[in-house]
């Protein structure tokens, strides 16, 4: 008797999606552009490394139609078998809190460990954990918020008056650019949530929050920050063979350029680079 052998393909890569700081509901966020991202990139399993909502403050309702299409599309990938990871940041709502139209099928953490094919363990976490104890508190969210709020109405303004194409940054953006990298200078963020994964005995963290995307080792771990979709307009992905990869960049949301594609391990611009793009 003899058994014949089945030719079964292998089994595809299982493909990971990080993205952070949708900020959804807030005047400074693009669902347009978030959703054609997740449209052109489907993956197994979406880690939403914070600040993916931004609509807790009662004084600024700002929820549109194409904030909900994100969270349909994020709802209908689980609802097809992909699993939602979803990290809190300081912005996002409690999830008991999340409105039932906003609210994802999704598994809703603190902190999360990615673990690649090649053995390696990331952690998650959305990155306010690197700020001062003053920066963290709540109140201070809500004032940057406001802020953020009233400067973006200046900008809409703006935009109108001097017919200023979408893709152009305008004097507003150039002043929060500016004010997140004098916050940034000397990287001792980057430093200090790379000793977060240091103190677990893990191999790099995946972060969000500062709103400067990167990806390098120059700290003796791997630093992975996803950007975010309010200026940098960039994400992470793991495709499945235990390298991480830079996506996106505003050329290429805006439809002007090839996306970016860093990986693990290469040599990575840095994120002045990345701010100037």
């Amino acid at each position: 008797m003899t058994i014949e052998r089945l030719n079964c393909p292998p089994r595809p890569p299982q493909r990971t999606l990080f993205i952070s700081d949708l900020h959804l509901g807030a005047l400074s966020s693009r669902p347009d552009l978030v959703l054609r991202f997740l449209q052109q990139h489907r993956a197994d399993t979406y880690v939403l490394i914070g600040d993916i909502l931004d609509l807790w403050h009662p004084l600024l309702p700002h929820w549109t139609a194409q904030d909900q299409a994100v969270i349909d599309h994020l709802q209908a990938r689980a609802r097809s078998g992909a699993r939602l990871i979803y990290v809190r940041g300081n912005h996002d709502p409690d999830p008991s809190l999340i409105p039932p139209h906003a609210r994802l099928d999704a598994d809703y953490v603190v902190s999360h460990v990615h673990q690649t094919s090649q053995g390696k363990n990331y952690l998650i976490v959305h990155g306010d954990e690197a700020d001062d104890r003053l920066i963290r508190a709540h109140m201070m969210t809500r004032l940057g918020s406001l802020i953020d709020h009233g400067l973006r109405r200046c900008d809409r303004l703006l935009r109108k008056v001097s017919r200023r194409q979408p893709h152009v940054r305008g004097l507003v953006d150039w002043l929060l650019i500016a004010a997140n990298k004098m916050r940034y200078r000397g990287r001792i963020y980057e430093q200090r949530m790379v000793n977060l994964a240091r103190a677990k005995g893990l191999d790099g963290v995946i972060c969000g929050h500062f709103h400067i995307a990167a990806l390098h080792d120059r700290f003796g771990l791997t630093y992975a920050n996803c950007g975010d979709w309010v200026d940098s307009m960039t994400a992470l992905e793991d495709p499945g063979d235990g390298t991480l990869r830079r996506l996106g960049g505003r050329d290429h949301a805006f439809g002007l350029a090839p996306q970016i594609g860093d990986r693990t391990g290469a040599a990575t611009q840095l994120a002045q680079k990345v701010m100037t793009r």
